[in-house]
């Protein structure tokens, strides 16, 4: 019987939680911001491209930056600063302003995410790492079940502004949940220079982070644009669009729970080929969806691979290289984020050019080229050198 994970882990998984609802609380409430600043959906969804950007080049810097911090002092106070950017941005009355301190605001996933990781794999034995860090990856699962359209039915029917003053206070929370059960002064090892160097010079760890990148693009081309896409080809109105939510999320949980209890035994990168084949299935089928019905059965590939794709992909990184991982993993947290800030803004583009009917075609392109790279790295993976 497997020994049971710290309850630490907990309060990680619900930093996760609220960290991805705020991360999806803009596509979930698209619409709304629209409407409500006058500008269209795909000027709106830039909030998606600038932010990605933003934790995309954040992750590894600021893991340089707060390399010395002591790990409960850094999560809360990330919680913190993610509470008062959420506030301010439902005080903003123009879009100029609502960029700018969401630019602002999601320093905090850049944070959060990467290092929430790589602390999971410090409280526990090595023979638990991976089911450490994709149980705290669990929490972005239960964000797209729970927060996700949760936020968007508080956004179609009372605003989005609402929405982001609901994650302000569960952001506080969090903080709060994180600073009396985490235990005090953990310090993962600090990369040296040389240490990012043979992160950056290895083709396995890189190969890896190119593969989350790929996968990134492949969904988040047509995954930002859920909410105007369903409403103009299927009317989908705010109920609709949160009850789909809801079930992609659940998907995903089922997905992310499967894979936390089977990745130690099946093997990261076997995982990753399985759940970004998923992903592919649904894209594939994509042009089935023509009710709200038979489009919540092309999504269930989709939603089982999604997360679970992305905590396998973390999980892979931490065995290849456990004394590299708070580096390997906030590039791999990068490769996140370049990934959504590509494929929203090539989405945006398309949807602007009327291209809807092509957009799936060019997700299924790109992950069909992450799983041939995932191939490849496995097909070389050699033992990387952490002394």
């Amino acid at each position: 019987m497997r020994p049971p994970l710290p309850g630490a882990l907990w309060a990680l998984l619900a930093g996760n939680f609220v960290i991805g609802t705020g991360v999806m609380v803009v596509p979930g409430t698209l619409n709304e911001i629209s409407a409500s600043l006058a500008v269209s959906a795909a000027t709106a969804g830039q909030l998606i491209t600038v932010a990605a950007i933003v934790m995309c080049l954040g992750a590894p810097l600021l893991a340089a930056v707060f390399a010395g911090w002591d790990r409960r002092v850094l999560l809360a106070c990330t919680m913190l600063w993610y509470a008062a950017g959420h506030a301010v941005g439902a005080l903003t009355s123009d879009f100029g302003g609502l960029l700018l301190v969401r630019t602002l605001t999601v320093i905090a996933p850049a944070i959060f995410t990467a290092q929430s990781a790589a602390c999971a794999g410090l409280l526990v034995q090595p023979e638990q790492r991976g089911r450490a860090v994709t149980f705290v990856f669990l929490g972005w699962s239960m964000a797209s079940v729970l927060g996700l359209p949760i936020g968007a039915l508080i956004g179609g029917h009372f605003g989005w502004r609402s929405a982001f003053m609901v994650i302000s206070a569960l952001s506080v929370a969090s903080a709060i949940g994180i600073w009396f059960t985490l235990p005090a002064h953990i310090h993962p090892a600090a990369l040296s220079r040389a240490a990012w160097g043979r992160v950056l010079k290895s083709p396995i760890l890189m190969g890896v982070v190119s593969v989350t990148a790929l996968q990134g693009v492949g969904q988040f081309v047509l995954s930002s644009y859920f909410a105007p896409i369903l409403k103009l080809t299927l009317n989908a109105d705010a109920t609709s669009l949160s009850l789909m939510w809801a079930w992609f999320g659940a998907c995903g949980l089922i997905g992310n729970v499967l894979v936390s209890r089977n990745i130690d035994r099946l093997g990261a990168g076997r995982m990753v080929m399985l759940t970004t084949a998923m992903i592919a299935v649904s894209l594939l089928l994509w042009p089935l969806g023509m009710t709200m019905a038979s489009m919540a059965l092309v999504l269930v590939p989709w939603g089982l691979g999604c997360f679970a794709a992305n905590s396998a992909q973390q999980a892979r990184l931490v065995g290849l290289a456990p004394t590299l991982a708070s580096g390997s993993v906030a590039l791999n947290s990068s490769g996140i984020y370049i990934g959504q800030a590509v494929g929203a803004g090539a989405g945006g583009w398309m949807l602007a050019h009327d291209a809807i009917d092509s957009m799936h075609w060019v997700g299924l392109a790109t992950v069909l080229a992450a799983m041939l790279l995932s191939f490849l790295v496995d097909r070389a993976q050699r033992p990387v050198v952490t002394a």
